[in-house]
Formats: structure tokens, sequence, C-alpha cells
């Protein structure tokens, strides 16, 4: 078809797009097209700015290596990951779900840790932190033998990937549910944190005048044959920024209950407190147990 105005240009592209043989990839990008076209139209979009868009994606892509990637740093800033994640989740009859955002940070192969045994493979300055977690499916009855990956950030609020101090794989490991659901780990209180901002993201909230901050919160994969892959975080009640969350992810059956207690904890006399408690309840839906890409090596 020869384009004679811009009118013209939306239905050759769209004809194009109805040649493609998989149902749902005609689907995608047919709606594709028709809103990326609309958008372009509705904004008046110049040529100065067609060319600084192409760039900031150039640019994204050349920020995304082996331990950062820009592409879901944009998507949870935008809303996209949170609202892809509740679209495909939440629970029809109550309106809530455990699934939360994967992140840019998740690790394949985290360390084995036997239950009740800590995340620290390094020195990690902090206020102890004691998590017990039950996994349950539907109706409240117990997943065992669950594998439940678990990772956070320091007090510092720092992912080992991002601090050549710490040592690999600090702060993450893999547990195994026991028969009652449940697994325990000692650790140091995660603290809210900064997404960078000298990338294509931090300009973007610069602009907009946005804060760039995330609540403190721990993350969680839960993987067993016959069941959704769980994916979730748990934020910490006492994070003043949960209202403001950068990445749009707080939910709020994902609030823990993160109770300080003063003085020692009983099993650790020599450390002076406080330390921190949560006791937390993760549900499992029944399908396809698969792995997502890790986002980072």
């Amino acid at each position: 078809m020869t384009i004679r105005t811009a009118n013209d240009v939306t239905g050759a592209v769209l004809a194009v797009m109805a040649q493609t043989p998989d149902p749902r990839l005609r689907e995608i990008m047919d709606s594709l097209i028709r809103h990326l076209h609309g958008f372009v139209r509705e904004v008046r979009l110049t040529e100065p700015e067609f060319r600084e868009a192409t760039a900031l994606l150039n640019r994204m892509g050349q920020l995304t290596t082996d331990t950062h990637n820009e592409f879901v740093l944009m998507a949870g800033s935008l809303g996209v990951s949170a609202l892809v994640c509740l679209q495909n989740n939440t629970d029809a009859e109550t309106d809530t779900t455990s699934q939360n955002l994967l992140g840019p940070f998740w690790r394949m192969h985290s360390p084995r840790v036997e239950n009740g045994g800590s995340l620290l493979r390094s020195p990690t300055p902090g206020d102890a932190m004691f998590v017990g977690i039950r996994v349950v499916d539907g109706q409240g009855r117990p997943v065992p033998g669950a594998e439940v990956d678990i990772w956070h950030c320091t007090p510092q609020g720092l992912y080992e990937n991002q601090d050549e101090t710490q040592a690999d794989f600090n702060l993450r490991g893999k547990f195994t549910t026991d028969g009652d659901g449940r697994i325990a780990f000692s650790s140091v209180k995660p603290a809210g944190y900064p997404i960078p901002m000298d990338t294509v993201v931090g300009r973007m909230l610069a602009a907009q005048n946005r804060h760039p901050y995330r609540p403190a919160h721990i993350h969680a994969l839960v993987f067993k044959d016959g069941y959704k892959t769980l994916i979730t975080q748990i934020y910490a009640d006492d994070d003043p920024r949960l209202e403001t969350d950068v990445q749009f992810g707080v939910t709020e059956t994902l609030i823990g209950r993160f109770q300080r207690h003063e003085g020692a904890h009983p099993d650790h006399p020599g450390d002076a407190g406080p330390w921190y408690s949560l006791d937390h309840t993760l549900v499992m839906t029944p399908g396809q147990a698969v792995l997502p890409r890790p986002p980072i090596k």
C-alpha cells in the first residue's frame, strides 16, 4: 500500500500485522499498533521528541548488564510490573494476592540453608532479624517440601551484587518447608533504598519530581510441583514510604509486622539488641511450577 498521508499509516501497518500466523501474537501486535499510533497522535509527538525517545531506549539497552536490568526498573517505575502481577494473580473472591514483583535482583542458584540458619555470609552490621514464614494453600493447609528462595538488601540498602564489600550470595538462601509448611532463618533487618538514579529511570524520576525510594522488604520465590510459582515481597510495616513506593509494589496483604524487641535475643545473649521478629504466611495456588528468567546473572 502506498502511503499518501499520516492517516494511511496505521491502516497499512495493521494490514501487515493481520498476516501474523500466531493468533495471540497477532492480537498483541494489533493492539500495540492501535495504542502506539494513537499515543503519537494524541500527544502530537514531534520529530526531536521521537529522536530523543529512541536515544533513551538505546541508552536503556546499554545500561542493562549482568548486574543491572534497566528495562525491569523502568517497567516497575511506570507501574507496568505491578499491573501485570495484579491482573494475573488477584483472587476474584477476596481481591487479594500473595504474588508481587520479582524485581531486578533475583539470582539463580542461591546456596541451600538449613531451616533456622543464617543468611549472613560476610559481616553485615545491623539489627538482628528472626523470620518465620509459613506456606499454605488456598484452604490454609500447609505446603510441605516447597523450595523457598529468600533474598534482601543490607541495612544500608545494598544487595550483594551492588556492593563489592559483601560476600557472594550474602543475604540470600534457599530453604525447604517442613511438614507444617514452615521455614525459619536469621539475618539483619533490611532498609528501604533508592533505586539507581544515574540511569534513564533516574532522569525520568527527577523530571517528574518523584522520590526514588522503595520501602524495606524481603523477597521470596516459592516453588513446588503442582503449584503456580509464588513470587512475592514482604514489606516492613514500619517503613515511612509504604504509600509512595517508587515501583508501586505494596499491597495490603504483603505488609508484614516487623516486631521490635529490646535487649538481647534469648538465643543470642551476646548481642545487645534491639532485634526484630517477623512471622508471615504466604498462600500458593494450584498451577504450573515454572521458574522465571533471572533479570541478572
